[in-house]
């Protein structure tokens, strides 16, 4: 739908409906690369403030709205990813993505266009895993962007170039870097309904306060993570070895003995939710590599957990 513009000056401009049909794409692509769906919010925010903040010819003269508010909203998400840094050096204890609720709309993307690396591209269900999500944390701004832009929404390096502030080589060698970082990172892919029977059997011998059979379940490295941002109680350093992780979890049963687990999807992938008193108080992310469960991320801020607690 478009509004009119002007009498007589032949053009037209986009209407409401038109401009805001894009918010999903901009939160798609803020999350990932930001992994925070509040930030992501607030940066769609931000963009369509900008854009209603020009004059009426200005936004006329514009000839892909679209590409427009993409453009501007990874600009912001840019900066926000060059302050991040020194925010998480304030921040409390272990600093975990926000984790997202199963809801089809997360994994849906950029419509159309063509794949130019079709043996690199990484499908937009796997971009928003936790695995993925904290690797990409690892990256610097510029290779971030790059690489969620070209990887993931797949558009040319050319327009990543416009929007990094870099040229069209530098963005791929950006997004190179960036996808050699994912594949060091990648474990032998384990079948989904594998990944969900092992989730299970977790929650199942969490449940027992089986010591032994969460060791058998988990890789003798194993790390557990937990984020509580210093608003809950938490243990602030990561937790080593299969062992360790066990006993910990079982102490927490023995002490809140009232905790409801459930089987969730969380970020595309099985996961556990931990509930007292109807109240959604832990998201747990599980990275399955194999037939062991390698990496255990655990949201305990309650920031983060919002999405888990407006229901759908």
């Amino acid at each position: 739908m478009t509004t009119p513009s002007e009498p007589g000056d032949g053009r037209f401009e986009p209407g409401l409906s038109a401009i805001m049909s894009e918010r999903r794409q901009l939160i798609n692509l803020s999350y990932r690369l930001l992994g925070s769906l509040a930030d992501a919010e607030d940066v769609v925010q931000e963009t369509y403030a900008r854009w209603y903040a020009m004059s009426r010819q200005q936004r006329e003269a514009i000839e892909s709205p679209g590409a427009w508010l993409t453009t501007v909203a990874s600009r912001v998400c840019l900066d926000l990813l060059g302050s991040a840094r020194a925010r998480r050096e304030s921040y409390v204890g272990e600093w975990v993505p926000e984790p997202l609720p199963d809801r089809a709309e997360w994994i849906s993307g950029r419509p159309g266009g063509t794949p130019a690396d079709p043996a690199d591209r990484v499908t937009l269900d796997e971009s928003v895993t936790m695995a993925f999500l904290v690797v990409l944390d690892s990256m610097t701004p510029a290779e971030r962007v790059a690489f969620v832009l070209h990887d993931v929404f797949r558009y040319p390096f050319a327009e990543v170039a416009e929007i990094v502030g870099r040229t069209p080589v530098a963005c791929r060698q950006l997004a190179s870097s960036a996808r050699r970082r994912i594949r060091a990172s990648q474990a032998p892919a384990t079948p989904a309904a594998r990944r969900a029977d092992i989730v299970r059997a977790f929650k199942q011998a969490w449940e027992a306060k089986d010591i032994d059979a969460l060791i058998g379940l988990l890789d003798p490295d194993a790390t557990g993570i937990a984020d509580s941002g210093g608003l809950v109680s938490a243990v602030l350093r990561p937790i080593e070895g299969a062992e360790q992780i066990a006993h910990y979890a079982v102490d927490i049963v023995f002490r809140v003995p009232d905790l409801v687990i459930l089987e969730r999807t969380v970020n595309g992938e099985p996961g556990l939710v931990v509930q007292q008193d109807g109240v959604t108080v832990v998201v747990m992310a599980l990275d399955v590599a194999g037939d062991r469960i390698k990496h255990l991320w655990a949201v305990r801020n309650p920031d983060k957990l919002r999405p888990w607690t407006m229901g759908p």
